[in-house]
């Protein structure tokens, strides 16, 4: 008898916390985006009469209030527009804390301009022969499909690289990107882009190619981004190439270098300790196999048994799986007084 009255009171109060909860994130308009929904459909309808379709909304709890109501433009399939929308719009009129109004404008003529701008991405490597698969969630960095290897990756780092002039070329010499000192490409496999999560294709064109869930599919295994040197808007196409690899494979490879160069460095530095810092990799050129990057270490550990601040570094060469290949080159005082550190280019 007195298991059941238990029972009852942990079941009602469970149901207790449970209703105080929905209550709760009904308050904090988390539950339901159906108001935000409606006045953003509101503000769209007065100001872009015609222009705007809802497409969806999501709440923005626990970062901040409200939702993010997202449109597509009934003139042009690539844009989207998003509109951040406080809870208490219908109340206040606010959008991200500023005037709903203004905010939507601001909205549209951004979206309308990425859409844009994806074109002209679009179109410079449709020309050259590299379909744009996904892009960053800013628009850029372009996502394109490549099996790198041995034979191909000079080949292919520079056709990517035409691609890449051809985009700043197509962007005017005015342009953000034609100023910049370089850009990026992102490769991916051809096994890894055919089981992408490719969306819907009725989205607007930037909103299905910036998902999360898409670029968490392309992501999720290792790929290649390939660099580009930008000066007065030349490019300089030869391009150098990384992996970039998955949290658990990118520590996995870093334990493998810093405990073979810690054992060889033992002989020079019997109580070498290695930093955790770990640089960026750059292939070999002509090369996917072979990948060269610093190791910082420290031959002293400091008072905590640790290496803190490196002023010396090893330079060497790896396979793919980060096993060493070549000699160490030791390279010292890498540090300025600021605490800077300022590596050497290889």
């Amino acid at each position: 008898m007195t298991g059941s009255r238990r029972r009852r009171w942990r079941a009602a109060l469970t149901g207790t916390l449970a209703g105080s909860l929905v209550l709760m994130l009904g308050a904090c308009g988390v539950v339901d985006t159906d108001d935000d929904r409606r006045v953003a459909e509101e503000l769209a309808d007065k100001h872009f009469p015609g222009q705007l379709e809802a497409i969806g909304a999501r709440t923005l709890f626990p970062g901040s209030g409200g939702s993010e109501v997202t449109f597509a433009v009934t003139d042009d399939r690539d844009a989207v527009v998003r509109l951040r929308i406080d809870t208490d719009a219908a109340d206040e009129g606010t959008c991200d804390r500023k005037d709903c109004a203004g905010v939507l404008a601001e909205a549209v003529k951004r979206g309308r301009q990425q859409a844009e701008d994806f074109r002209t991405l679009r179109d410079a490597f449709d020309a050259c022969g590299y379909e744009v698969v996904a892009l960053g969630p800013t628009g850029t960095p372009p996502y394109v499909v490549a099996e790198l290897t041995n034979a191909t990756v000079a080949k292919v780092l520079g056709e990517i690289g035409e691609c890449v002039q051809r985009w700043v070329t197509a962007s005017g010499a005015d342009s953000t990107l034609a100023k910049a000192q370089g850009s990026y490409v992102n490769v991916v496999s051809p096994s890894v882009a055919d089981r992408r999560d490719r969306g819907r294709e009725s989205w607007p064109t930037v909103m299905r190619l910036t998902r999360p869930d898409l670029l968490a599919s392309l992501t999720e295994h290792a790929y290649f981004s390939a660099s580009y040197e930008i000066g007065a808007g030349r490019v300089d196409t030869t391009g150098s190439a990384r992996v970039v690899r998955p949290f658990r494979e990118r520590q996995k490879f870093g334990d493998t270098v810093q405990n073979a160069v810690k054992e060889q460095l033992r002989a020079t530095y019997p109580r070498v300790v290695m930093s955790t810092y770990q640089w960026i990799w750059r292939l070999e050129p002509g090369r996917v196999d072979r990948q060269t990057g610093y190791v910082l270490f420290c031959p002293e550990p400091d008072a905590r048994g640790q290496c803190v601040n490196s002023d010396d570094a090893a330079l060497v060469t790896t396979d793919e799986h980060g096993t060493l290949v070549g000699k160490i080159r030791l390279v010292h005082d890498v540090r300025e007084s600021t605490g800077m550190l300022r590596l050497p280019p290889y």
